[in-house]
């Protein structure tokens, strides 16, 4: 049988017919049987070549005569100059007698469990063919290497291996807890997260809402402001209406058990031929520790279906004017099924940009705004995620890693500052959508914007966190080139012209509207062979460059300072004390208070203990989870908040707490330096506590007796071993 070509094991897709054995440098299959060759005959065992005749025949068939040939098969299509490198190196090494280089063997697929995918296995099965990987539909008893889940992490049996989502991660995206993530933020840093509309959380804070909007109608007359209520465990549009008076809330039914979050509602946003319409842009999260962040280069436009005009009494009820959900005006008569990207109900993102260019408009300014709103978002999401990953993944136990696209909706107002509308957990990743034929009857029909820029972003992210992917070396390039004009060739020699063009939905240069780059003919230089070669043993070759536009750490100097609750959520997980909690206990709170020496005769722990009785109690109301009692990170955010303004009297709040954070750092610090120190300083047959003692620490008797060394003899005692237990 032919060996294959490197080239043609490592390609993905289906096997190339066969090739002439002449074409790859290799003799014909009679001259291997029957005419073998002196340099054949002495090599070996120092025997003769056997017949032809008097080997088995394959595949059942009768052996070809000795000294007869097959007729040769056809050689299969190839396209111009592909294998020639591979000819002229195996000639040569055929001509100098020497064995002929094997090929690279072919990686092992990624083993993807797709059982509970959901909505996405469409766009999920094209990306995984794409990438030649192998999909699990049905799961296997076998490890896998990604586990893909449609809707949240929910699998507890799962020891290795990457899971597409975060534990935690689709009730900290729900609405109230976004506002109140979003809202900590805004107490410490008001301008930076100043993207996110004002809001109040329903029905907890119904009356406070009254009386501020009273409060600015009476200072301000003119001001005849509209809100938005959206229920909090809400999706696709669903229970959401306007008001233009708190009075107009509804609250008859079930509020208590559907609490919503009222907003103001944005009236000036951007047009785009008269419709009202947001942003859905994918974001991967590919770790919280480092943070990591990924924003796909292209997102979606999803339109309304009806003529945008300011709210009034008249048409706060027209869904199809206000809202831009795409579940709801696909029910409406002018919603516009389309596989151009510039035109219809749902476009891509890139096409509104380079409309906004063609006017004139800075889209670079445009996109930087909106990747320091994801980065402030996600800084906001990431405290409360760490302690919900401690919480179902603790640290020492076997556990898989975590990664997870957010769907992140965003309206341009008409001065081009995006505003954040919501985060979603499960974006859709659905690649068709339903056409009504007759009334009633529905076809399932392919979206190809949707298919465009969904399995992208699916594909890409994969690529990303693609397990088996080697690390590329820093030497590359052979040590041969020494000079610059060989270490660095001409672009036209290393990259294909394929990929010197922009993309067809690139912002500036569109295939629309100009003509392809015209590349000049470079002369084939041994570099751009040994890149060849390379590429064609690399499965991902002939993908398209990665849509996924790295945005943390890469921009994390400009954003740092904004960590502050990132280091509050490390001081509330250190006390947490029981492993697999999220909310602090009364002792765990002591002891924190007790450990930074925040207690004093102004603050007693009297009137800690009270503290923490408010404001538990108070927050606990308002959860939705009542299964464990104690003290969420927020409410955690809150005390401390009250202690640093006690401590620090001078403002502003962001100043209070860094300096409450460095002191706690500080006190926790030398308390673990006088731990280790306690623990390795042991006295002969003699154990003093005092230093211990005077830091109010419980010391345990460790099992273990090390044998110390003493000075009156050279045979080492056992004496009893104390340390402290670890928080």
């Amino acid at each position: 049988m032919q060996r294959p070509s490197p080239a043609a094991a490592a390609a993905p897709g289906p096997a190339p017919g066969p090739a002439d054995p002449r074409a790859a440098g290799e003799p014909e299959v009679g001259e291997r049987r029957g005419r073998s060759s002196p340099e054949a005959a002495s090599q070996g065992d120092g025997g003769a070549a056997p017949p032809a005749g008097d080997r088995p025949p394959r595949d059942g068939g009768a052996a070809p005569p000795a000294g007869d040939s097959p007729p040769p098969r056809p050689a299969a299509p190839r396209a111009p100059g592909e294998g020639r490198g591979e000819e002229r190196s195996a000639s040569h090494s055929t001509a100098c007698g020497s064995p002929r280089a094997r090929p690279r063997p072919a990686r092992r697929p990624v083993a993807v469990d797709s059982s509970k995918a959901r909505t996405s296995l469409e766009a999920l099965k094209i990306s995984l063919r794409q990438l030649n990987w192998r999909e699990f539909p049905f799961g296997r008893r076998q490890p896998c290497d990604i586990y893909w889940h449609g809707v949240s992490f929910h699998d507890n049996d799962i020891f290795s291996g990457q899971v597409n989502k975060f534990p935690g991660m689709t009730e900290m995206v729900r609405k109230i807890t976004l506002s109140r993530a979003v809202r900590i933020m805004q107490d410490l840093f008001p301008e930076e997260y100043n993207f996110y509309p004002r809001s109040w959380i329903l029905p907890d804070e119904f009356q406070l809402f009254v009386a501020q909007v009273r409060m600015v109608k009476d200072g301000n007359p003119s001001w005849k402001p509209t809100f938005i209520v959206k229920p909090d465990g809400g999706c696709q549009g669903d229970g959401i209406y306007l008001i233009k008076d708190p009075s107009d809330i509804r609250l008859t039914g079930n509020l208590q058990n559907r609490p919503s979050v009222v907003q103001e509602y944005i009236c000036k946003p951007l047009l785009i031929d008269k419709l009202k319409f947001d942003i859905r842009l994918y974001v991967l999260l590919k770790s919280l520790e480092p943070l990591e962040i990924y924003i796909a280069k292209d997102g979606l436009s999803r339109f309304c279906t009806e003529q945008y005009q300011e709210p009034n009494l008249k048409n706060l009820h027209h869904v199809f004017m206000h809202l831009t959900n795409y579940s709801l005006n696909i029910h409406s008569g002018n919603f516009i099924h389309s596989d151009n990207v510039n035109t219809g109900s749902k476009r891509t993102f890139s096409s509104i940009l380079y409309r906004l260019s063609s006017k004139g408009i800075d889209i670079k300014k445009v996109w930087s705004d909106i990747i320091s709103l994801v980065i402030k978002t996600i800084i906001a999401l990431t405290p409360e995620l760490k302690v919900f990953y401690q919480s179902d993944i603790p640290a020492g136990k076997p556990g898989p890693t975590c990664f997870q696209i957010l769907g992140f909706d965003i309206l341009l107002m008409k001065n081009l500052k995006p505003m954040l509308l919501e985060v979603n957990a499960n974006p859709s990743m659905r690649i068709e959508h339903e056409q009504e034929l007759s009334p009633g009857v529905f076809e399932t029909v392919p979206s190809l914007v949707d298919e465009e820029v969904k399995v992208a972003v699916i594909r890409d992210t994969l690529r990303l966190m693609d397990p088996l992917k080697k690390k590329k070396s820093d030497n590359h390039f052979p040590d041969i080139f020494t000079d610059r004009k060989h270490r660095f060739p001409p672009v036209s020699g290393r990259v294909s012209p394929s990929k010197l063009h922009f993309s067809q939905l690139s912002v500036v240069r569109s295939q629309h509207f100009e003509k392809p780059l015209e590349t000049r003919e470079e002369p084939e230089s041994d570099l751009t062979k040994h890149l060849g070669q390379e590429r064609s043993l690399d499965p991902e070759a002939n993908l398209p460059s990665i849509c996924l536009k790295q945005v943390f750490p890469k921009y994390a100097k400009q954003f740092s300072y904004l960590r502050l609750v990132d280091k509050l959520a490390a001081l509330f997980i250190r006390f947490l004390g029981i492993k697999g909690t999220t909310k602090l206990g009364p002792t765990g709170f002591r002891t924190f208070i007790r450990n930074c020496r925040l207690s004093s005769s102004s603050l007693t722990m009297a009137s800690i203990d009270i503290l923490y009785i408010d404001i538990t109690r108070r927050w606990n109301s308002m959860g939705l989870d009542h299964r464990d009692s104690g003290m969420c990170l927020q409410a955690f955010v809150e005390a401390f908040f009250y202690l640093a303004q006690r401590k620090f009297k001078a403002p502003p709040l962001h100043k209070q707490v860094a300096s409450l954070i460095d002191l706690c750092e500080h006190h926790l610090a030398l308390l673990d330096e006088k731990r280790l120190v306690c623990s390795r300083t042991i006295p002969e047959r003699r154990v003093t506590f005092g230093a211990c003692r005077q830091e109010g620490l419980s010391l345990t008797p460790v099992v273990t007796t090390p044998t110390l060394p003493t000075r009156g003899n050279a045979a080492a005692k056992k004496l009893p071993y104390y340390r402290h237990p670890p928080f």
